[in-house]
């Protein structure tokens, strides 16, 4: 374990990563409401060692009850909108919500009109827009690193 984190410091020198500035921090639910899964392909690579999300505080967790925003992927399809409500209610106020990539903002929707129910904001009040198909992890670090500095001063 000692020698993993001795890499990854010396990982983290090498690329030049900013020291980390913020002194709050956020936790993430992420639900795919139905995507392709290239958004999470994506927000898999926040965590790995170039991004890091978690030296600023935000963090993946398990549970709509721990988190502060709610991250959806995809647009909301009919088997979906029962689950992503259920989650969103679960969440302590205050919550936020994060549509990540075009299809969860309702760009270029594919699939069936009848089983989409439409974009994110037509189900939940979202606070943060992360357009792309699928965003790359540079967009999707920056718009989340904002999200954490709004909550921060609280506006």
């Amino acid at each position: 374990m000692l020698t993993l984190l001795r890499d990854l410091r010396r990982l983290r020198r090498a690329i030049a990563l900013p020291a980390p500035g913020r002194g709050r921090s956020l936790a993430l639910r992420h639900v795919d409401a139905g995507s392709c899964n290239g958004c999470e392909h994506e927000l898999t690579l926040t965590t790995g060692p170039h991004h890091d999300l978690q030296r600023y505080g935000l963090g993946i967790v398990a549970s709509p009850r721990h988190a502060d925003v709610l991250l959806v992927t995809g647009p909301v399809t009919t088997r979906m909108h029962t689950p992503l409500l259920t989650a969103y209610h679960a969440m302590p106020q205050p919550r936020l919500v994060a549509a990540l990539g075009n299809c969860a903002l309702g760009n270029g929707i594919l699939g069936a009109p009848d089983t989409i129910v439409g974009p994110v904001d037509e189900v939940l009040p979202v606070d943060l827009r992360i357009p792309g198909c699928p965003p790359p992890p540079d967009t999707i670090a920056a718009a989340l690193l904002e999200l954490i500095d709004r909550a921060r001063s609280g506006s």
